[in-house]
């Protein structure tokens, strides 16, 4: 079977790969339950596309403080027949211009399109997203910070070098206990992407 990691509102990069002396570094973010409002039942149409309370403030601070934002989501929607690539390209289009008019910028997107059960290397905690996005933007990911609300999004962060934080909106305190019992630990837990962003700026 064909795997394809697919990216979305990329800007050009000359890099051939992660620059891991001297690569700029940037914030990635979990999309569902980080930026926006997650669902049980998937997120199939725009209209279910509902940002969480101050998530593009928090996005337009990162990037007044000079943060590129780079959104790595895991989306088996597609593979489960639930939405198609337009309309998740649609969704990401009204994304990218809701962070603008807070003021803000992303610089990518990338998903995972896989079912769980296929096995591919960039659904998360699989770091294949991350390697993808430092090829495109010469990134130094040992500089940059995993923001997620899962125990994958931590995990995937800390194998890729990253340094991680937790916010406790989606499913943050779910996986806040699955991590402590098995014994992984991000390096900051916040109760929303606003605050964290608070906190971000000054690093």
């Amino acid at each position: 079977m064909r795997r394809e990691m697919y990216g979305s509102r990329s800007q050009p990069s000359s890099a051939t790969g992660p620059q891991p002396n001297g690569g700029s570094r940037c914030i990635f973010l979990d999309r569902d339950g980080v930026i926006n409002h997650d669902s049980e039942t998937y997120i199939k149409n725009i209209d279910e596309f509902t940002l969480i309370d101050g998530s593009c403030e928090a996005i337009a601070t990162l990037s007044r403080a000079g943060w590129p934002v780079i959104v790595v989501t895991n989306q088996s929607a597609l593979a489960r027949g639930l939405i198609d690539r337009m309309t998740l390209e649609r969704i990401h289009e009204r994304l990218i211009e809701d962070v603008r008019r807070c003021g803000g910028s992303i610089t990518d997107i990338l998903f995972c399109p896989h079912h769980p059960a296929n096995g591919c290397s960039c659904r998360k905690p699989g770091i294949a997203m991350l390697l993808e996005a430092a090829s495109r933007h010469g990134l130094d990911l040992s500089r940059s910070i995993m923001v997620g609300d899962s125990a994958r999004d931590i995990e995937c962060g800390i194998r890729a070098g990253c340094r991680t934080v937790l916010v406790l909106t989606g499913n943050g305190r779910k996986a806040l206990a699955e991590l402590t019992r098995n014994g992984m630990k991000p390096d900051a837990v916040f109760d929303s992407l606003r605050e964290a962003a608070d906190w971000l700026v000054g690093l």
